[in-house]
């Protein structure tokens, strides 16, 4: 009886249950994520060898989330959402992020002249070429917009399960601080450390005296502790994957029509049927959670 009084009470108003459920429609992604009708609760792969551009793709993303739709009468034609980027690779370059960042402010504005990103100063060049004012609105607006990406660094499975049981409470700290909410949750290389942790699993079997999470388990783990926080915080999952393509035993064939129910806005999708010449390694606990696979390689 209890149990049914706190179900009908409920822990959240009509309107704040409308806010989580609305399914609106993404702002425009770029290439090749436009590709998709991308929503909140939508889990997408993001696959390719090593120099497929897959992190860069997850950079301009969050830049377009994190700008705003517009700054003292300037069109930028973001979000001015939050994003949240846990790299599990351990090689992502903030200043990339600053440079491309700082470069979409300017080109915005019309303060780009003749410049190219492969220039360290230009932009602050192009800037001091200007008023004072000019400058001083830039470094403003950039550090607004960084201010709205959050970077978490994981070492090894243990510090990404630690990560996602804790997120919920950060996410509702910086929220409030940040007065927005978390639209994008970013996941560079999730398969990191598949392959080390598969070694480890196999060299701790053979110690009885040892207790160690499998990679299955491991895997579920991670599955479900992602659609709990969907659950809470509904926003679009991007998650990268390192392959090798040609691998002449193993061409992957892929079709499946998905739904999930855990997700309130992610719909039914069939995808298309895809030969691949690679190697699926991730569990298929894993491939059950996302909502479509793009393929960096063949884009690139």
């Amino acid at each position: 009886m209890e149990v049914r009084r706190r179900w009908i009470d409920g822990d959240e108003s009509a309107g704040e249950m409308l806010a989580r459920l609305s399914t609106e429609r993404p702002f425009l992604l770029l290439p090749p994520l436009h590709r998709l009708p991308l929503r909140v609760g939508n889990v997408v792969e993001l696959v390719g060898p090593s120099p497929s551009a897959k992190t860069l793709i997850l950079i301009q993303a969050a830049i377009s989330c994190i700008l705003p739709k517009e700054w003292n009468g300037v069109h930028y034609g973001g979000l001015g959402r939050l994003v949240v980027f846990i790299d599990l690779d351990c090689r992502f370059d903030i200043l990339c992020l600053s440079k491309m960042l700082k470069h979409r402010i300017l080109e915005a504005n019309g303060l780009l002249v003749e410049t190219t990103m492969e220039q360290d100063d230009a932009d602050k060049q192009a800037c001091d070429k200007r008023s004072h004012p000019y400058v001083d609105y830039v470094e403003e607006l950039h550090a607004l917009c960084m201010r709205r990406f959050l970077y978490v660094r994981c070492y090894d499975s243990f510090e990404f399960l630690a990560t996602l049981k804790t997120l919920h409470y950060q996410l509702k700290q910086v929220e409030a601080i940040q007065q927005s909410s978390v639209y994008l949750l970013m996941i560079d290389s999730i398969g990191a450390f598949h392959w080390v942790e598969r070694a480890s699993t196999f060299s701790q079997s053979r110690n009885s005296n040892r207790k160690s999470l499998s990679l299955q388990s491991m895997s579920e783990t991670v599955v479900q502790d992602m659609k709990k926080l969907l659950l809470v915080h509904p926003m679009l999952v991007i998650a990268t994957k390192a392959i090798s393509i040609g691998d002449r035993y193993s061409a992957k064939e892929v079709q499946r029509k998905k739904s999930f129910p855990d997700c309130p806005d992610s719909r039914n999708i069939t995808s298309s049927t895809h030969k691949l010449p690679y190697r699926e390694y991730m569990p298929s606990v894993w491939q059950v959670m996302f909502y479509e696979k793009l393929f960096a390689a063949y884009i690139s």
